[in-house]
């Protein structure tokens, strides 16, 4: 069951392989996700010093309400500050050739990798992600142009019906 998705990401992307992560997350952060509160537009996925860490990607607190009234004692204790930020880069967990290959990948001209959809896995929230070669103009119109066509032809088919 998808939680959060980034609709965007095979509209501006060619996406080749993918891929199944662990996410880092604070316990808010998963309530949330599980509301379906968040978003992966404009976010990526980088790695540096071995690791790897999905950036730019937004989830808000839970109950932003209740973070203003609780005491800092109490705030540290659930994770929580009120200096909480929504887009806050966090830790993926891969196995090492899992890493080595996508560094290897990544290294390549015009690579990148792109975080497609936040879904659960029995008790833990993945992050599937894909690596993807950005289209150009000429592409997007194509892919519009195949979809308009893909709904003329859902459309006669639903008439003769």
């Amino acid at each position: 069951m998808n939680f959060i998705e980034n609709k965007k990401a095979g509209f501006g992307y060619e996406l080749q392989e993918r891929f199944e992560a662990g996410i880092e997350l604070v316990g808010t952060e998963v309530k949330s996700i599980r509301n379906r509160r968040g978003n992966l537009a404009g976010s990526y996925i980088s790695i540096r010093g071995g690791e790897v860490f999905l950036i730019g990607a937004e989830i808000p607190p839970y109950q932003p309400n209740n973070l203003i009234g609780l005491k800092k004692e109490n705030q540290t204790k659930i994770g929580l500050s009120k200096t909480y930020d929504p887009k806050r880069n966090r830790k993926l967990l891969l196995e090492k050739r899992e890493i080595l290959k996508l560094t290897n990948l990544e290294k390549q001209k015009g690579l990148t990798l792109i975080p497609i959809s936040m879904y659960n896995k029995g008790r833990n929230i993945k992050l599937e992600f894909a690596i993807g070669k950005g289209k150009n103009k000429k592409d997007k119109r194509e892919t519009i142009k195949r979809r308009e066509s893909d709904r003329e032809i859902h459309r006669t088919l639903k008439k003769r019906r």
